[in-house]
């Protein structure tokens, strides 16, 4: 595969007539990058369909291409594309619903807005997988009816279905008022007892790994009680039965469902923190509906993962969080409870005599000059790579960062907006370099040549540095000869390589 046209093809400076040119050879792969043009325009969508008629649907999706350039029976997946955005004709919409093929079906089941006699048909198909792409998006009167199909399948993409009524949803959790299911996609195919080997060799076999039908339909009627916890649509009162449901305390994706439910009662939480999972415990440590006595509780949990949930709660006293911090890695994310601090928090949590509770706070990126400026100068390097990318910093102090901390901070230095180019370049050519804050410099915005010539003598800057505008075009156009294929492409998407060059590259 040759870089350089895929390069060209995503170049936003790429002339016209080479547009033309790599739209008359282009295969598959480049066809799928030229149909991502903001630029491309009616009449080269159509040439570039008629090049590549899998570009179609890509097209569509881009809204290059519109109803009037579209025959369902050329590109029957383009103006499938078409209708899922609501910009296809009505009458394709009953085509399609008598095709034979049950793939297009489906896909025509799951549009939005489709004539209520193409619903009924469909709502009527005898492919399992076509009801069942109705009924995920189906509006609420159509999903209360399927909620009674025969087929489980069909249940499962019910519940899943955020329009489906609250009453019908707890139907499908608790089964009152609903005829049992008949069928399920094993018991379809399988003489029952049966469960799917998760190592099958069948080839042509699309079960699921362990899905099993013992005449109850067990896998898909867990799937649907999964669903409907998922949901948000689900009631409150319904999630809650299921907590007693016979399979609830066998199954974890269950127990993590419930605990992730930002409505649960109290009871049912403090059931769930003595849970013998760390992950359902994580889970619920992190979900808004737990109350401080809970938060408190779960703090002094051993497992890592669960401190970690809780750190994540919008609401955790800071006291708590401040306890955490010294013994639970959040990653570089801001937390919650962090960016919803009042002013004299902030101010308090910036004088904190712990590092760990400092470099926090020091992520926020709204911070009042004077607590800015004072975690700037914080003694702390933890503290100082979280607040360097602040923007408002001056030139001496995130020089003064770099001088103070070293290669420990640079990258973060060279990640701030405001950094200047002859800081960028002093960072570039620091001793011994930094690939981290190459790789920053490499897509700042302010770099220059100079900073960007020496992104380029490293490995993963390389790349990134191959693309910047800035970067001399004389060096851009050697690029394109890299050993590199990243490097190759990258230097031929990037819009100061000269027009000429540009041409000259296009057979």
């Amino acid at each position: 595969m040759n870089p350089v046209p895929h390069g060209l093809a995503a170049n936003p400076s790429l002339p016209p007539e080479a547009v033309d040119r790599l739209i008359a050879l282009a295969d598959d792969d480049l066809a799928d990058i030229l149909a991502c043009r903001p630029d491309l325009g009616r009449d080269r969508a159509v040439a570039l369909a008629a090049r590549v008629g899998d570009s179609a649907v890509r097209l569509a999706y881009e809204g290059h291409l519109t109803a009037a350039d579209i025959d369902p029976a050329t590109h029957p997946q383009a103006a499938l594309a078409l209708l899922d955005r609501r910009a296809g004709r009505p009458e394709w919409t009953r085509l399609f619903a008598a095709d034979p093929d049950g793939e297009r079906r489906a896909k025509l089941a799951a549009c939005p807005g489709l004539p209520p006699d193409v619903v009924e048909r469909l709502a009527a198909d005898p492919d399992v997988h076509v009801v069942a792409g109705l009924a995920w998006w189906a509006t609420p009167e159509v999903a209360h009816r399927l909620a009674q199909h025969p087929h489980a399948e069909v249940r499962r993409a019910v519940a899943a279905n955020e329009a489906t009524p609250a009453g019908t949803l707890a139907a499908l959790i608790t089964g009152a008022g609903l005829p049992p299911a008949l069928h399920c996609l094993v018991c379809d195919r399988e003489e029952i007892p049966f469960t799917h080997d998760p190592h099958c060799p069948r080839l042509d076999c699309d079960l699921l790994p362990g899905a099993s039908c013992d005449g109850s339909h067990e896998s898909v009627t867990h799937d649907t009680g999964l669903a409907a916890l998922q949901n948000p649509a689900t009631p409150t009162e319904a999630a809650v039965h299921f907590a007693d449901h016979s399979s609830f305390s066998s199954s974890l994706l269950l127990r993590r469902a419930l605990a992730a439910r930002p409505d649960l009662p109290t009871a049912v939480c403090r059931r769930l923190a003595a849970d013998p999972v760390p992950g359902v415990r994580a889970d619920l440590a992190a979900n808004p509906a737990i109350d401080d006595d809970l938060i408190r509780v779960l703090a002094q949990d051993c497992d890592p993962d669960v401190r970690r949930g809780l750190a994540y709660h919008p609401r955790v006293p800071l006291d708590v969080l401040t306890h955490l911090a010294g013994t639970t890695k959040s990653g570089e994310t801001l937390l919650p409870r962090i960016a919803s601090a009042s002013a004299t928090e902030t101010e308090e949590l910036a004088r904190s005599p712990h590092p760990a509770v400092r470099m926090l706070v020091a992520r926020r990126r709204d911070l009042p000059a004077r607590v800015r400026d004072a975690l700037a100068a914080d003694p702390d390097a933890k503290v100082v790579k979280s607040i360097a990318p602040h923007p408002g910093l001056s030139v001496a102090q995130l020089r003064s960062m770099a001088q103070r901390h070293g290669i420990r901070v640079l990258a973060q230095v060279a990640a701030n907006p405001d950094a200047p180019p002859e800081l960028l370049e002093e960072l570039a050519l620091h001793d011994p370099p930094t690939r981290k804050a190459l790789r920053e410099i490499a897509q700042h915005p302010r770099a220059t040549a100079p900073a960007l010539l020496a992104c380029l003598e490293n490995g993963r800057a390389r790349p990134v540095a191959a693309r910047h505008p800035a970067l001399p075009p004389a060096v851009i156009v050697g690029l394109l000869d890299d050993s590199d294929p990243q490097v190759a492409e990258a230097a031929a998407a990037n819009p100061s390589l000269p027009p000429q060059v540009m041409l000259e590259l296009v057979p």
